[in-house]
């Protein structure tokens, strides 16, 4: 929110955001505009004005958990073994994505690459933050070098939006995570 607004202007931004937290908390990334702004007692071109895009209003409602797996990762960097680290961080990923509905549409990509204007904020922040952890583990050769940090989050949001309507989505996604990063091969 730019600290240059109108008063009113934050006022309303801070109780759009709120209600939208919510809203999307309750019903997910698909969570209606127009009831938010019906429920912040705003129009909707206010609403509109302040999260001109879906993603705008799904990375803002996001931007807190954003940053704590920021600063996880920030954290794990250069602790213990660098696959064990950089996992850790991932399964914290997966959790915040299943626990906080809308998390995951808001890291999903989209074309980005041909409209470098809306680019994926909160993607763009995690890859930043999670880089060292790869690189880290790919430098130890506990991690192939051609994965990125944007496989890995693709990975994580196609797990999360596959079992975000299991009676147990914790459970489901945790057990894709372990399926995806043990492989398919038996343990011997």
């Amino acid at each position: 929110m730019p600290e240059r607004q109108r008063a009113d202007a934050r006022r309303n931004y801070t109780r759009i955001l709120a209600v939208a937290e919510e809203e999307v908390a309750t019903r997910g990334a698909g969570a209606s505009l127009e009831q938010i702004a019906r429920t912040a007692g705003v129009g909707s071109a206010t609403v509109r004005r302040h999260f001109p895009t879906r993603r705008a209003l799904l990375e803002a409602v996001s931007r807190k958990r954003i940053e704590a797996l920021c600063v996880r990762a920030h954290d794990l960097t250069g602790e213990g073994d660098s696959r064990n680290a950089l996992l850790e961080w991932l399964s914290d990923v997966v959790t915040y994505c299943v626990s906080a509905r809308g998390l995951a549409a808001a890291l999903a990509y989209d074309d980005t690459e041909t409209d470098p204007a809306h680019e994926n904020t909160c993607s763009a922040a995690l890859e930043e933050a999670a880089e060292p952890l790869l690189r880290r583990a790919a430098l130890d050769g506990t991690v192939a070098t051609s994965v990125t940090v944007a496989d890995l989050i693709t990975l994580i949001v196609g797990i999360a939006l596959a079992t975000e309507h299991y009676p147990n989505p914790a459970a489901a996604a945790d057990r894709l995570f372990r399926l995806a990063v043990a492989g398919l091969s038996p343990q011997i």
